[in-house]
């Protein structure tokens, strides 16, 4: 496994590969990786040639300072995690690196940026978006990995790859979670021991709502998650919606989709925390 800090160096390695006809996979994260990332990282090597593993704490995608500097980040950590998943290439940039000058591109996608995280965090998919973009230029994979957790996120860049004709193909894959239920997360860190004992709610609550979903009209199902998650003094719901899953716009009724989702953000303590749950 070789670890590289330019995009200069990175281009000259995955341009010998590309010679030999090899397929590109791409994960692309944050660090502090888990078992949730490194999920992504063996779907990677598993259907591609070369796995190239981005770590990168991209400063356009926080709108709260406080959240950029304690987000966590342990580079020689992920590296040692990564060096027996078969990963061939650890991309570690500097924020120079990434943004030698700024970047002032803005973007529109439409209702998948602007609901949910995209109002509660303005600024935040046009961040992602920059940084998914430059990283897509830097490595051009055939293939690129992103786990279900981040559900906005994905339809952001499924959005962002057809509105920029990048010629990449997302896979999307299934949410791991902890044996009690919590989603994975490089934030779960910072939950105290209380706090950690706490937040299995949030799945536990979803789950349960997809038992009587059917016999409940939408809004009644909303209510009781927030409800339920509120009851916990520790526990703050942010939003609970239920969606379309392609379009990402608000159901009033089972009948609107074929495909609908349940995503929620709790504040545990002071971490943010997102989820979802597949309704049908």
């Amino acid at each position: 496994m070789k670890i590289v800090n330019s995009i200069k160096e990175l281009k000259q390695n995955l341009a010998l590969e590309k010679q030999e006809n090899k397929l590109i996979g791409f994960v692309p994260t944050m660090g502090a990786l888990h078992e949730g990332h490194l999920s992504l990282v063996k779907h990677c090597v598993k259907e591609n040639d070369v796995c190239v593993v981005s770590i990168f704490v991209n400063p356009t995608q926080f709108n709260d300072k406080h959240d950029l500097e304690t987000y966590p980040r342990t580079l020689e950590k992920d590296c040692a995690l990564l060096e027996p998943t078969g990963c061939k290439y650890v991309f570690a940039p500097t924020a120079e690196e990434m943004y030698p000058e700024p970047d002032t591109r803005t973007f529109d996608f439409g209702t998948v940026s602007q609901v949910m995280e995209g109002a509660k965090r303005p600024g935040h998919f046009n961040g992602v978006a920059q940084i998914v973009s430059k990283l897509f230029y830097a490595v051009e994979p055939d293939n690129a990995y992103f786990g279900e957790k981040d559900f906005q996120q994905i339809a952001v860049i499924r959005a962002m790859v057809k509105q920029l004709n990048i010629p990449v193909k997302i896979n999307a894959c299934p949410i791991v979670r902890e044996a009690d239920g919590l989603a994975l997360s490089s934030r779960n860190t910072r939950l105290t021991p209380e706090l950690r004992q706490k937040a299995p709610l949030i799945a536990r609550t979803l789950k349960e709502s997809t038992t009587f979903a059917p016999d409940k009209n939408v809004r009644e199902v909303i209510d009781y998650v927030v409800n339920t998650i509120n009851k916990d003094s520790d526990m703050e719901v942010e939003y609970y919606e239920i969606v379309d899953g392609n379009t990402l716009e608000s159901i009033n009724d089972w009948s609107d989709a074929d495909y609908i989702v349940g995503c929620i953000t709790v504040y545990c303590g002071e971490v943010r925390l997102i989820d979802n749950i597949r309704y049908k």
